[in-house]
């Protein structure tokens, strides 16, 4: 890949920006970025990373390979509409907008073409999301693999159906607010038990991370796991009991179902609004 563009300046395009100079996926020069109006924005990308800007789109789009989609995903008809001439039949769209389906971005370019649709989470800003993406009929096996990488520069990078975007973004695109309220409660409750809140942060997140590596790195299954930690007539049995009692689990399966299914519903909304647009 020679050249890289970006239609959108926000979080996310920073972060996928950010690994990929990182990682000297791409020369810095090499990525182009532009967004609707915030030039203060462009600026400050351009200074922090070395990339290219432009209000230009006919320049910055002139034998580009790939076309990294970051806007918000009510702007995503108007600005494919207007960028869609500029595109050729073998320059790749990668969509990280939620809910906008490749059946609903190829009505809006109107021609045959590679489309990539991708989910990451908002662990992409620290190099630890987890993306999973769908492609379509006209994506090669190596612009997949080009893809992969670009994507990996932010985490780890999956493959998956289209159909099963909705159960990643259930997963892991809500994952960390879940994570994040367990540990509030964790919190609150070391508190309440005489920790100071500085040293019980430090507790807790030394302790889901070394959960997390352990998950990682260990062949065997968390339930496994988790049963090497429970001692019969121990502190930690006494506390799973009290998980299993309010039923914890099944509170996290219907967490992660229900968020499942609205991002499905969202999704059928958005594109309905997209196709509606079409001329």
């Amino acid at each position: 890949m020679k050249k890289l563009a970006f239609i959108g300046a926000g979080s996310m395009a920073e972060a996928l920006i950010s690994g990929m100079v990182e990682n000297k996926l791409l020369e810095p020069q090499n990525i182009w970025v532009t967004n609707r109006s915030n030039e203060e924005r462009l600026n400050e990308l351009k200074t922090k990373y070395g990339v290219s800007t432009s209000y230009d789109t006919a320049d910055m789009l002139k034998e580009v390979d790939a076309v990294l989609l970051a806007m918000k995903p009510k702007d995503a008809a108007q600005s494919l509409t207007a960028i869609k001439h500029l595109l050729s039949d073998r320059t790749m769209l990668i969509s990280v907008l939620a809910g906008v389906s490749l059946v609903s971005m190829e009505k809006l370019v109107g021609k045959a073409m590679p489309i990539v649709r991708a989910m990451p989470n908002t662990s992409a800003a620290i190099g630890k999301s987890a993306t999973g993406f769908a492609v379509n009929e006209h994506v090669s096996a190596e612009q997949i693999e080009l893809v992969q990488k670009i994507l990996q520069t932010a985490g780890i990078a999956r493959l998956v159906q289209e159909e099963q975007l909705d159960a990643v973004t259930g997963l892991s695109g809500s994952g960390p607010a879940y994570i994040y309220y367990l540990f509030e409660a964790m919190e609150k409750s070391a508190v309440d038990l005489g920790l100071e809140a500085d040293l019980a942060k430090d507790f807790i997140v030394q302790t889901l991370m070394g959960a997390a590596e352990m998950l990682a790195t260990s062949t065997k299954s968390a339930s496994q796991l988790r049963k090497e930690v429970t001692s019969p007539g121990g502190t930690t049995e006494a506390g799973l009991n009290i998980l299993a009692e309010h039923e914890v689990d099944k509170a996290v399966m219907e967490c992660i179902k229900t968020a499942a299914e609205k991002s499905k519903s969202m999704g059928k909304v958005i594109s309905e609004e997209i196709e509606a647009k079409l001329p």
